[in-house]
């Protein structure tokens, strides 16, 4: 039984006799695990849970293992692109639902066993998170002139978040989730893991708390303080890199990942984009910025929609776990359709205009155009050449956090698309739900019609479930009393107020069924909360979202503390964040004054 080491290659070979020290010159993985108390490890799949073991104080699992390998990224088998961001302490992973999978997109093995860690990995208590199954991260490397058989250790990291995808291959959509993982420092360690801690874990003879003694002290940190502690507990380099930056590589699609996108042969012939700066310093407020200043032409008075409506397409790419460069081709008929259906009613469709010009908003790139047909661009040129574009690695990092996405939408349907039918242009781009704060919850199936005097027809229906004990004691607290404008409205036989949640339970927002995501309104502000006419500011004053004029200020109870985070996710649904430079995880809020 030995160590892993970050950075170190072994070998992972069909030859698994843990007696082997050394296979093709590189470290027999199954050596360095080998362990009298838990099975040998398995890593042919990309997610690979080591049994739960009966241990003291309850069953556990001593760690999942996870590889991810490039060679099949983006084909049938494995249509997503894993992302290491090994700089910054940052990790984006898919799960193992594929296109060819008939069952529920949570039930596939490896994302029940992630889905299975991230309730334990977001735990309230130390005792709880005690119990976490650690995750061991692996990357498939090339050695010895063959792609197969030998790995990298890469760390220890914990699972942040989770969110529900569409994702697409063989040109059919499927759902699959997509986790966001921080790895651990493991400096004190000398960045090595050691077996032991793994063997401890699996042991029946131990309690959680006795595993906990070979931890690696960043982990033993994380599991007595939990997220809140994970900015300074995540893995960072020396080289200067910013708390919040993830590096670009040359390409800024090669942005974050541990296996850069090859170049296409004609890139390095590619038009010059627009001066970029510092892109890959660009902070939330900066893109917000440049999304609220884009050069669009100006028509009878009223402001082209092609750039707008060309960067929510991208956007809602992001938001789905597509890779952020697609071929003009694609662009060209799926932009065309949105320009046609929500586009000026005297413009030209023209997806060719925003797909080479969005370029100035340096928020967006086109690569494949040679240097000398740069200058004279039109569409049969990129029906020819096919070149790919789309949003630039930064831009795309900082978009992958959900709250920054809901507010960039907002910024561009508030300042360029205000009198769209939103409902209709969000369902349209595949973004139902950031309209509105409560999300897309509920929806129906049709089985049949029955014949009757008056029609019907028979429905199956999914329904998000409500604890209404929750909702009826932050109203008791409250006593029926608007927090907004302290109405009580009277009934015949006594008063009403309504529970409305902050961070909607519905998608894309999931939010969380709980006291502290709840805010008792009257029916009025319910509706311009959910409807995000109304948000509250960090100090807790309560403003109209169009002008920013104060209305109220949100009524305190010392018994029903207010998440800030939710309140900030609000915010940002209504495109007045405006509380940090950086991302910020949205647990990590200061508490409001209310």
């Amino acid at each position: 039984m030995g160590s892993l080491r970050v950075g170190d290659v072994f070998r992972s070979a069909q030859n698994r006799d843990p007696s082997v020290r050394r296979i093709d010159g590189y470290p027999n993985i199954h050596h360095v695990t080998a362990s009298t108390v838990l099975a040998q490890i398995q890593l042919s799949k990309g997610i690979n849970p080591i049994a739960k073991a009966k241990a003291v104080g309850g069953r556990r699992r001593p760690a999942i293992l996870i590889r991810s390998s490039p060679w099949k990224a983006g084909t049938a088998e494995t249509p997503w692109h894993d992302v290491f961001d090994l700089d910054n302490g940052h990790v984006r992973y898919f799960g193992d639902h594929r296109v060819d999978h008939a069952v529920p997109v949570g039930t596939t093995q490896g994302n029940a066993v992630l889905l299975e860690a991230l309730g334990e990995h977001q735990a309230t208590t130390p005792e709880e998170r005690a119990l976490a199954a650690p995750m061991l991260l692996f990357a498939a490397v090339s050695r010895n002139g063959t792609p197969k058989g030998y790995v990298e250790f890469c760390g220890v990291a914990v699972i942040e978040d989770a969110e529900q995808i569409e994702q697409e291959a063989e040109g059919r959509s499927f759902p699959n989730y997509r986790y966001d993982l921080s790895f651990l420092d493991l400096t004190a360690e000398d960045d090595q893991v050691d077996w032991a801690w793994i063997e401890d874990r699996g042991s029946p003879e131990l309690s959680a708390a006795d595993a906990l003694t070979r931890a690696p002290r960043s982990w033993r940190q994380w599991v007595e303080q939990g997220h809140a502690a994970l900015p300074k507990l995540r893995r960072r380099t020396t080289r200067g890199a910013s708390s919040s930056d993830w590096r670009s590589e040359d390409d800024d699609r090669g942005s974050m990942t541990l296996f850069p996108v090859p170049r296409r042969p004609d890139d390095s012939a590619s038009a010059p984009s627009a001066p970029t700066g510092s892109l890959e310093n660009m902070t939330v407020s900066e893109l917000m910025d440049r999304l609220r200043s884009l050069k669009v032409h100006q028509r009878n008075g009223r402001q082209s929609r092609h750039k707008p409506l060309a960067l929510l397409w991208g956007i809602s790419r992001v938001a789905t776990g597509k890779p952020s460069f697609a071929p003009w081709r694609q662009f060209r008929d799926e932009v065309g359709g949105l320009l046609a259906e929500f586009g000026l009613p005297d413009s030209s469709v023209t997806p060719e205009y925003p797909f080479w010009h969005l370029r100035t908003s340096q928020l967006w790139d086109v690569h494949g155009v040679p240097a000398e047909q740069a200058t004279k661009v039109h569409a049969a040129t990129f029906d020819r050449l096919n070149p790919e574009g789309g949003i630039v690695g930064r831009a795309e990092r900082l978009l992958s956090d959900l709250c920054v996405r809901s507010e960039a939408i907002a910024v561009l349907r508030e300042t360029y698309l205000a009198d769209i039918d939103q409902h209709a242009l969000m369902q349209r781009l595949g973004l139902a739900g950031y309209e509105r704060a409560s999300g897309v919850g509920d929806f129906t199936e049709e089985q049949g019609t029955e014949a009757s005097p008056a029609a019907r027809r028979t429905v199956a229906a999914s329904r998000i479930v409500r604890d209404t004990d929750l909702a009826a004691k932050a109203k008791k607290l409250h006593a029926d009393r608007c927090q907004v404008c302290g109405l009580q409205l009277p009934t015949r036989f006594g008063t009403y107020s309504e529970a409305a949640h902050i961070r909607g339970l519905g998608r894309p927002h999931n939010g969380p069924d709980e006291l502290p995501n709840l805010l008792v309104l009257c029916p009025n502000h319910h509706v311009q909360f959910d409807t995000l006419a109304i948000y509250v500011d960090p100090d807790g004053i309560v403003r109209m979202t169009a002008d920013g004029s104060r209305i109220g200020e949100l009524r305190p109870h010392p018994a029903h503390q207010i998440n800030a985070a939710h309140l900030r996710y609000h915010r940002a649904l209504c495109g007045r964040d405006t509380t940090g430079q950086h991302l910020a995880p949205l647990d990590r809020e200061p508490s409001p004054k209310v």
